[in-house]
């Protein structure tokens, strides 16, 4: 009976969640179209990067949840600035 080790492999971070993010950050930092469409795609893949995160070989649920709230505030922040460039 020989035990030989399994390895197993580290938990990464799912594309999604890091995509998620990056929506998210950048939704702040365009005008407000670009930004509006920045936070939806923000929300999209946060919300997928937090079905992918339920694995156990996938990370980044906290960060799908944080682009999630980003994206929220992103779309809220496009509208703010949408109605401040009409007025």
């Amino acid at each position: 009976m020989s035990d030989t080790p399994v390895t197993k492999k580290p938990a990464v971070f799912s594309i999604a969640s890091i995509l998620s993010i990056v929506a998210a950050i950048g939704s702040f930092m365009t005008g407000a179209i670009f930004g509006l469409i920045l936070a939806i795609v923000a929300i999209f893949f946060g919300f997928f990067g937090v079905l992918m995160s339920l694995a156990p070989s996938r990370r980044g649920g906290i960060v799908s949840i944080l682009a999630l709230i980003g994206g929220v505030i992103g779309i809220v922040a496009a509208v703010f600035k949408a109605i401040l460039w009409f007025f």
